[in-house]
């Protein structure tokens, strides 16, 4: 919710690059006190997954899934994103081995369609970004890009789990930032975006959202997800994390008063429920 207030304001590239920024700093001064350095001590093999890991899901990933709001909006995209759960569970076991269980599965399964019938009740699939009516080709490309976006969010998580090992997850977590960092200043070089970037810098509101935003995604957030990928398999770990539909809608209607459909409800009990199989 920090993330959007400030994405109004400022655009989504420069809230890309400052939120990893910011974040990095959290992270740094977290892990010069607890671990006793700035510097995160990897091996090259960490080093390189975890760069990969923040490549894959920060910059790719999250290219992908901005282009995608721009054609055929937020919802609709946020909708092709819960794909992210099965194909990382996909991903997991070609590459890591995993292997869900029938009850996990069905837990994924019901948590997903619970999730779908929360945002389901917000597409017009008629309606792109800024209201423009959609037609066939954006419509498919836009889906396509989102698709994208979700295989790089995928990717970027078992990468991650991958790379990490035993590491501790809030020194992994810097590494694949610092990657972003990089990644994203090079895309907004070739966007010939900095001197919109150094005016985001100057909107003091948006600053203190990106800030508190920063607070709780790529430093607390993101750490969290790699501390769940540790000691539990991916696919699980990401099925829990795509949850954000159904867990913002309490404060929706405490922050924004907003209205909550029938439907939304149900599918917050639906995703509840198929949460509930993973731990039976």
């Amino acid at each position: 919710m920090a993330f959007e207030s400030a994405g109004k304001r400022v655009g989504a590239l420069s809230l890309n690059l400052i939120r990893l920024v910011i974040g990095l700093v959290f992270l740094s001064i977290y892990n010069a006190i607890i671990n006793d350095g700035f510097i995160p001590t990897a091996t090259h093999y960490q080093w390189f997954w975890l760069v990969m890991s923040g490549l894959m899901g920060f910059v790719l990933g999250d290219l992908f899934l901005f282009r995608a709001f721009i054609m055929i909006g937020a919802r609709i995209s946020m909708l092709i994103m819960a794909m992210v759960p099965p194909v990382t569970a996909l991903i997991g076991w070609i590459t890591l081995g995993e292997v869900l269980s029938g009850m996990e599965f069905l837990g994924m399964g019901i948590t997903l369609l619970g999730i779908v019938l929360v945002m389901a009740t917000k597409i017009d699939i008629r309606k792109g970004a800024f209201g423009k009516t959609l037609k066939m080709g954006p419509l498919v490309l836009g889906c396509i890009l989102a698709l994208g976006g979700a295989v790089g969010q995928a990717a970027g998580l078992v990468l991650s789990k991958k790379g990490m090992q035993d590491m501790d997850a809030f020194s992994a977590t810097q590494i694949r930032i610092i990657a972003g960092v990089v990644g994203f200043s090079i895309v907004i070089t070739l966007f010939k975006r900095w001197k919109h970037l150094f005016g985001a810098l100057k909107d003091l509101r948006a600053m203190k959202f990106m800030t508190i935003g920063s607070f709780t995604g790529p430093f607390l957030g993101v750490s969290f997800s790699l501390l769940a990928v540790q000691h539990t398999d991916t696919g699980i770990a990401a099925t829990l994390m795509a949850l954000t539909p159904v867990m913002i809608i309490p404060p929706a209607i405490l922050m924004k008063k907003e209205k909550i459909k029938a439907l939304e409800i149900i599918g917050a009990l639906v995703s509840v429920g198929g949460v509930a199989l993973f731990f039976l």
